[in-house]
């Protein structure tokens, strides 16, 4: 493969992973800021600013959502958040810098999220955003296991080579 279109494909897998990990990052960060606040107030606000229908689902799941929530619960999902945001940058990191293991965690990670994401349009057909993400994760894994079967059909013209020679 061309060197260029290489670290460009392993550049624009990256960026979407550290894109990933920001978002849920500031996600997380906004969780924090609801500790000790009164959730419903913070629903109503939302709904109004959404003008979320006060009898419809999203209203009802928003409202069950704040009924559960737990200054302690909030800590966890927060913390949670953070953990899921430092393993995308350690990936990205890996990915932007052209390691090996990167690729291989790229790979092996895109594979975990599939079930679900097929799952998930099982459940919502018509949903075009986790259409996109499907295909885009899609894509993801499918270039990381061309990238990887290329490194190893290279790894073997290099051990074959120096039996060769010996």
């Amino acid at each position: 493969m061309d060197e260029h279109k290489h670290k460009l494909g392993l550049r624009t897998v990256a960026s979407i992973e550290a894109v990933k990990g920001i978002v849920v990052l500031l996600l997380g960060l906004g969780l924090l800021m609801l500790i000790h606040k009164d959730l419903d107030e913070i629903v109503d606000k939302l709904t109004d600013f959404l003008r979320a229908d006060p009898d419809g689902r999203l209203s009802n799941l928003l409202y069950r959502i704040a009924d559960r929530a737990t200054d302690k619960g909030l800590w966890i999902v927060a913390g949670g958040a953070m953990i899921y945001s430092i393993v995308r940058f350690v990936e990205a990191y890996g990915l932007w810098n052209e390691l090996d293991w990167a690729e291989w965690f790229a790979l092996l990670s895109g594979c975990l999220y599939l079930p679900y994401e097929i799952y998930a349009l099982f459940h919502h057909p018509g949903d075009w955003f986790r259409w996109g993400v499907l295909v885009i994760n899609v894509l993801i894994v499918l270039y990381m296991l061309k990238l990887r079967l290329e490194s190893l059909a290279e790894s073997r013209r290099i051990a074959e080579f120096r039996d060769r020679s010996d």
